[in-house]
């Protein structure tokens, strides 16, 4: 019965596991300020240039995110996926690389670049543009593989040229997961 617990608990990731839950969970007087927290594991991941439900579902066992929205124009989302093998894990990396390159349109599109996070990583740029220069908004991304995790950082917002300054909090917070995920993950 001991046996059985410890596996059913091992499927979740826990409350208070990710970094913005303290934020999450404090009152907001503002109502253009909200938080969303959800364990539901079918989760659509919050970077998702095709907005596909089920890009990189496929081997999922649990998953965690939070979105914070301050209307009208700026977001930030923290999810942490959990895969049933570092190989499931890296296939949700590919598919989610393959939708950068194919997703998007003439007024907003997406780019990539590897960083040195984990086990691999890509920092996701989407970017508005009018009459082929950047436009006014747009989206920064963190996403990281550490064995069988997934961890995925992002804000949106008021952005102008895409700069390598707009990931330094996703890959600080990105970061500070990689180091305290191996109590989850099959490390």
């Amino acid at each position: 019965m001991i046996a059985a617990l410890f596996v059913a608990a091992s499927l979740a990731v826990p409350g208070n596991f990710l970094l913005y839950e303290k934020a999450a969970a404090k009152k907001d007087p503002n109502p253009e300020h909200s938080w969303n927290v959800s364990g539901k594991k079918t989760a659509q991941l919050v970077v998702d240039p095709c907005q596909k439900a089920r890009l990189g579902l496929a081997g999922r066992t649990a998953a965690r995110t939070i979105v914070y929205t301050a209307v009208p124009d700026y977001s930030k989302s923290e999810q942490v996926i959990l895969y049933s093998s570092p190989e499931a894990a890296a296939k949700a990396v590919g598919e989610l690389r393959t939708a950068v390159r194919t997703c998007g349109t003439a007024g907003y599109r997406y780019s990539q670049a590897k960083v040195a996070l984990g086990d691999e990583a890509v920092l996701v740029t989407g970017q508005a543009y009018d009459h082929g220069k950047p436009a006014v908004g747009g989206e920064r991304a963190v996403v990281a593989r550490r064995a069988n995790a997934l961890i995925l950082y992002t804000v949106a917002g008021e952005w102008g040229k895409p700069a390598k300054a707009d990931f330094s909090r996703q890959r600080k917070d990105a970061g500070t997961m990689l180091a305290k995920i191996c109590e989850l993950a099959e490390c």
